[in-house]
């Protein structure tokens, strides 16, 4: 049932105009199939509870070729460029995870919380909203219909900081949300990932607890800290390389082990910091080996993105290199769209060349991908977001 029509600037768009923003209400044991009718960039959303959900959507105008990018949630890449001629529809579908910061409440006289400390900038967003919300852009969309249903399929539960997280504004983007696009209709992204986040302070925000009370065995936990854990001088959540880093990535494993869920370790993509003779100076390469270590010794796999990052950066050179990054390449530690892409093609490109079984739920038609041979920057194209900031993501 369709309920009131709600203005653009509801959702913050910095172009409100040329948005078209509607509301649906869904019972939840019915799917909804309905029309949508989006000629034009514009928000979808659906009150939903928490779980996964099938969307497909109908593109395509009798009259006019589209060119229609789709996003969940915040900037999550389901669809990226699906260009349909006059006169004819194509469907094509996804899975978005739907999620509330509630936790269940603890026993009697137990430990516990019942809410995610969210952050002020996750607040009032697309993440933690009760809400499935589709943002439809490109030259020329054409949204006919969009079909949502629930759906039992594996989760892919990402943890990390600013460099994974689903990053709400443009032009600030990482690879966790990228991530989505490799993947099959066959498999939800769940991405837990915060700014700023190190893992004691994942596990102080109760985000962790969020993580364990949602996954079902089976699932996949991708697991990727180091940027904010070195900071000494932050002593609330600093872990030495060497010592309570490496005990705190035990703890996950083995909480995601307990529960039957598979475990994937990521070493953290390297910050745009030169040396004179023109590589990569590493400012996590002890981070990147605890990785490596307790992967090694705990048999978990190890996706090392911080060597594939220093191989994207070095390839492109110190000169083109700042096109990969945010706010204009002044940003040397997040990326946008193209660095975030980038990143997100060498992940998977690292689970289809351990062999993991996450694998199979990549993309069949994934050519392969060599971090010395990125796609050139001024080549990449995706369509962007209407909302936007200035401001950078928490963490360097």
């Amino acid at each position: 049932m369709r309920v009131a029509l709600m203005t653009a600037a509801l959702f913050g768009l910095a172009t409100p105009a040329a948005a078209q923003v509607r509301n649906f209400t869904l019972d939840a044991a019915k799917p909804y199939d309905g029309d949508a009718g989006f000629e034009a960039p514009g928000l979808f959303s659906v009150k939903l509870p928490p779980g996964n959900y099938r969307v497909t959507v109908t593109l395509g105008l009798p009259k006019q070729a589209t060119d229609t990018t789709v996003k969940a949630e915040a900037r999550r890449l389901m669809l990226d460029g699906v260009k349909v001629p006059a006169g004819r529809r194509v469907e094509r579908s996804f899975v978005v995870n739907v999620r509330n910061a509630a936790i269940n409440p603890p026993e009697v006289n137990a430990p516990g919380a019942t809410m995610v400390d969210l952050k002020p900038r996750e607040k009032g967003g697309f993440t933690w909203d009760d809400r499935l919300s589709l943002e439809f852009v490109g030259p020329k969309p054409g949204v006919t219909s969009v079909k949502i249903e629930p759906v039992q399929v594996p989760t892919l539960f990402l943890l990390g900081d600013s460099t994974v997280t689903d990053q709400p504004f443009e032009p600030a983007a990482s690879w966790g949300q990228m991530l989505t696009v490799f993947l099959k209709p066959d498999i939800a992204v769940a991405n837990h990932a915060e700014s700023g986040e190190s893992m004691k302070s994942f596990v102080m925000a109760k985000r962790l607890a969020k993580v364990l009370e949602s996954v079902k065995p089976g699932d996949t936990a991708m697991i990727q800290f180091g940027h904010n854990d070195q900071k000494a001088n932050w002593p609330q959540t600093y872990a030495a390389a060497d010592t309570t880093y490496r005990s705190w990535m035990r703890v996950f494993i083995d909480e995601f082990r307990r529960r039957g869920v598979n475990v994937i370790l990521v070493t953290s993509p390297e910050r745009r910091n030169w040396t004179a003779d023109g590589h990569i100076r590493s400012t996590l390469a002890d981070y990147a080996a605890a990785v490596k270590a307790v992967g090694a010794e705990e048999k978990v796999p190890v996706i090392d993105l911080n060597a594939a990052s220093m191989r994207i950066y070095e390839a492109l050179g110190s000169d083109r290199a700042p096109l990969a990054f945010n706010d204009g390449g002044k940003d040397a530690t997040h990326h946008n769209n193209y660095g975030a892409w980038v990143l997100a093609r060498a992940v998977a490109q690292g689970l289809a060349d351990a062999r993991l079984p996450i694998a199979a739920h990549l993309q069949s038609d994934l050519k392969p991908f060599d971090p010395a041979r990125p796609p050139a920057p001024e080549t990449f194209a995706l369509a962007p977001s209407a909302r936007t900031s200035g401001v950078r993501p928490d963490g360097n």
